[in-house]
């Protein structure tokens, strides 16, 4: 893709978040859905995101039993997203269900770790191990299971991609240099996740909350 930037619409309101969109889709090349925006605005929202001509990343995470993730992507087949997220953790009969019930054109992609994680929340929930290795077990796992590919935070980017060659990697928790992290532990730049083999780059609050969301774009845009 041209550009990998995928911009997360973290805007509760529709109207702000196709203004959002409008202002800046001239400098990044998809738009992230979350459960934030989907729970407010259902398929309907996703189709107004969709009809100002950006590709969509549906980022559901769905984790569930396998036959009740098989007919969530079936019934998502009505927007089509490029890009749709289970959670690895959900084991290998539910990425395998999950792929062959989405879309032709849909990239089912594990969730490995979430960016706010680290070591010590690891442990509190019974996984031992640094998150390096987490992310590496869970990620073999998904190719094994047949997944387009993974999302992983940047400092684990370049390992997976050593691993999995034709892999589709996505990255969040990303921050220019000098931004704040925020609730995210585990970050990087967008250059560096895109030279260690990101294919998309998720970034929210840098472009989102910027005091001028067309500029913060433009300026991520130049690194790239």
């Amino acid at each position: 893709m041209s550009n990998p930037v995928y911009l997360a619409l973290d805007v509760p309101q529709l109207d702000a978040a196709k203004a959002l969109v409008e202002k800046v889709k001239g400098h990044v090349g998809g738009v992230k859905l979350g459960l934030e925006f989907f729970c407010a605005h259902g398929t309907h929202g996703v189709h107004e995101i969709a009809h100002l001509g950006l590709p969509i990343f549906l980022d559901l995470k769905l984790h569930d039993i396998p036959n009740t993730v098989a007919g969530a992507m079936q019934s998502l087949h009505v927007v089509e997203p490029a890009i749709m997220t289970v959670h690895a953790s959900g084991g290998r009969a539910m990425m395998e269900d999950a792929k062959a019930a989405a879309g032709e054109n849909t990239r089912v992609v594990a969730v490995t770790m979430l960016t706010s994680l680290d070591e010590r929340d690891l442990e509190r929930t019974g996984v031992q191990g640094t998150p390096h290795d987490h992310v590496m077990r869970l990620a073999e796992l998904a190719q094994d299971s047949g997944l387009d590919g993974i999302v992983c935070s940047g400092q684990e980017v370049k390992s997976v991609h050593k691993q999995w060659k034709d892999g589709f990697f996505v990255v969040p928790g990303l921050r220019p240099g000098g931004k704040a992290t925020g609730d995210q532990k585990r970050v990087v730049t967008p250059r560096q996740a895109r030279d260690d083999g990101a294919s998309v780059l998720v970034i929210g609050r840098p472009i989102s909350r910027a005091d001028d969301p067309l500029q913060a774009a433009r300026e991520i845009e130049a690194t790239l």
